[in-house]
């Protein structure tokens, strides 16, 4: 594989420079995908593969008026041009999605098919991103949730506040699976030997709400689980008017994954590892 790696300096890059030392591998700073002149630079005949891991992931930040047109930039008109560069240079191109696409009410695991309806400007953004990349041939849109890996990170963050005695609250009515990125990264690999499409891949194993991740990571830490407070989303920003609406479902089913071969592990196993 000659591949490339778009955004190698967030948690997914990494794992994914990690997974193939021999791709080149660009951070926002090599590489801004929301410069033509800089896109048009690339000598794209030396790839057949790009990973499109970067994104504007300043999800309340992209309800601003500075921050929305980052956004779109970054997650929406940079994926256009990729998928224009692919379809010319007969690329095969990976995408990192989101299940902010959804509104988060769907009814038990949302499916590849379900129909997207962001509730933030980060998720239509996100959204149109998809919808073009989707027009180049050789597509593989893969939308993981709760990423975690080497940067910052829930898991992370959660971590410093035990060792630090603190008695967080954490929102305990939104629902998902953390990813942990070095295994997102594998199975991205594995899709790639299956057809073109859209797939949800997250780890496996029983959901957790936000709060249920926080106790887990006090656990590991040799804190006591209980040291946690449950929240809603509601009242965790009642004094953030201006935050970006969450889905409150971001349970994502994996069955098309799996049909072709590809599971991730339990969240719970590969969170411990993580946090060892």
């Amino acid at each position: 594989m000659r591949a490339l790696i778009l955004g190698a300096g967030g948690q997914l890059g990494k794992a994914l420079a990690a997974a193939l030392p021999d791709a080149r591998a660009l951070t926002r700073a090599d590489l801004d995908l929301t410069d033509p002149a800089a896109l048009a630079a690339v000598d794209w005949s030396s790839f057949d593969t790009v990973f499109n891991a970067a994104a504007y992931t300043r999800v309340d930040a992209a309800e601003t008026l500075e921050g929305r047109p980052l956004a779109w930039a970054a997650n929406a008109t940079a994926p256009s041009a990729l998928a224009r560069i692919a379809t010319e240079h007969d690329l095969r191109l990976v995408h990192v999605s989101t299940e902010y696409v959804f509104d988060g009410t769907h009814e038990g695991p949302i499916s590849e098919n379900t129909p997207v309806a962001p509730l933030s400007a980060y998720g239509a953004s996100k959204a149109a991103g998809d919808a073009a990349v989707a027009t180049t041939p050789m597509h593989w849109i893969v939308r993981p949730t709760w990423v975690i890996g080497d940067g910052a990170n829930f898991a992370r963050t959660m971590r410093t506040l035990a060792h630090k005695g603190v008695r967080p609250t954490v929102v305990a009515d939104q629902i998902g699976r953390p990813t942990l990125a070095s295994d997102l990264a594998a199975g991205i690999l594995q899709l790639l030997e299956c057809d073109p499409g859209t797939y949800h891949l997250t780890n496996d194993g029983e959901p957790a709400t936000w709060a249920d991740v926080a106790r887990f990571v006090f656990a590991a830490s040799g804190r006591d689980p209980g040291d946690v407070t449950d929240t809603t989303t509601a009242a965790y920003f009642a004094d953030k008017p201006d935050a970006a609406r969450r889905p409150s479902n971001s349970v994502l089913d994996l069955s098309k994954a799996r049909k072709a071969g590809v599971t991730l592990p339990d969240w719970r196993a590969s969170l411990e590892g993580y946090l060892t």
